[in-house]
């Protein structure tokens, strides 16, 4: 099985770095033209270079800044004025870790504007492009905490579990228009944001953080870190034709994490 997405657009959030921009190279080997979504320019600019290395070909970014909500759908909106994708991706960088006691309403708002106002207002704006080709992926980025909460991660846990339902909701309609969309419950994976926040846990606990990612890794049944290649290795399959029929899914990818069914 060959996954060929040429001729595919693809938009990427949070793709300067991490499980974004692993999934953005993954997109782009495959075939697809793909559109940079992230705050860091400098990073954005140097992976253009990369990809048009790995590709023969040039791609496209988006400088935005998720936390400022509404200059984000300023942004988005403007670029979907002359632009269509066949994918879309949609993922931010993560809120601050905190437990229910060290957050507070303001927080909680903020939150909702980055994980999830940004995430309607760039499938509001991309679906029209894809309902008019009768074909279209969405994919949700989102986590196995929706499932099963980690104490130290309540805005996420909350706010993403907002975004999964509504990924399912959106699927049931989307679908006559021959659109899947897919939620990904995001499991460890050895990327910037799990070091910094097992670094914020090192110095919480007074432990070393090579600790507290042993620790991690023994939590997982296969009892290693997920490697970013392996979470851009699922999106290009789902992105694919050969995922037509998969529709409606929370799909975790975690090593066996989860305990639930």
């Amino acid at each position: 099985m060959k996954i060929n997405l040429k001729d595919k657009k693809a938009l990427i959030g949070g793709s300067s770095k991490g499980l974004g921009y692993a999934v953005a190279k993954q997109l782009a080997v495959c075939g697809a033209t793909v559109t940079l979504v992230s705050r860091n320019e400098h990073l954005l600019k140097k992976n253009m270079i990369e990809l048009k290395k790995l590709t023969g070909f040039d791609h496209n970014y988006i400088v935005v800044d998720y936390n400022d909500s509404d200059g984000y759908k300023k942004i988005i909106t403007e670029f979907f004025k002359t632009n269509s994708v066949d994918i879309l991706i949609n993922n931010t960088q993560g809120p601050p870790a905190g437990d229910v006691f060290s957050v507070n309403e303001n927080d909680y708002q903020k939150s909702f504007d980055l994980l999830f106002k940004n995430t309607i207002n760039t499938t509001n704006s991309a679906i029209k492009g894809m309902k008019k080709n009768n074909w279209g992926r969405i994919i949700n980025m989102t986590s196995v905490s929706v499932k099963e909460p980690l104490a130290y991660l309540a805005l996420s846990n909350t706010i993403r579990s907002a975004v999964t339902s509504w990924g399912k909701t959106l699927s049931i309609e989307s679908g006559q228009f021959n659109i899947t969309v897919n939620n990904i419950l995001t499991g460890f994976f050895n990327t910037e944001r799990l070091n910094q926040l097992n670094s914020e846990k090192a110095k919480k606990f007074n432990v070393s953080t090579d600790e507290v990612f042993d620790k991690m890794s023994e939590m997982v049944p296969l009892k290693r870190i997920g490697e970013p290649e392996e979470f851009g290795y699922l999106v290009a399959f789902l992105s694919s034709d050969y995922a037509d029929y998969i529709n409606g899914a929370n799909i975790p990818i975690d090593g066996g994490l989860l305990k639930s069914m």
